[in-house]
């Protein structure tokens, strides 16, 4: 049996270095978690997504901080990205 090996030298993602990279994707909500209305973006066909500023984050980031501002009412989508996961160190790798 292998086991696998951790490479020492990508850090580990936490809540301190985060850098809400995910936070720059196109969000749909699709589901009714509470998120403010200021907050949401309506396409022409109706769609609901997470409206993102000129800069191309969430409008929901705090920008000093980079921690969600609705945290406990974003969307199902962000509930279910996990930290640190395959897509998370995807999004990283080509943000950074």
């Amino acid at each position: 049996m292998t086991i696998p090996v951790k490479n020492v030298t990508e850090p580990e993602v936490s809540c301190s270095n985060c850098q809400a990279c995910c936070c720059r994707l196109e969000v749909m909500i699709i589901s009714d978690t509470g998120v403010p209305a200021r907050h949401i973006a309506v396409d022409e066909w109706g769609g609901e997504t997470m409206l993102r500023l000129e800069d191309g984050w969430c409008s929901a980031i705090d920008r000093d901080t980079f921690m969600c501002t609705i945290y406990e009412n974003r969307p199902w989508i962000c509930r279910e990205f996990e930290m640190g996961s395959d897509e998370c160190l995807d999004e990283r790798a080509e943000f950074m």
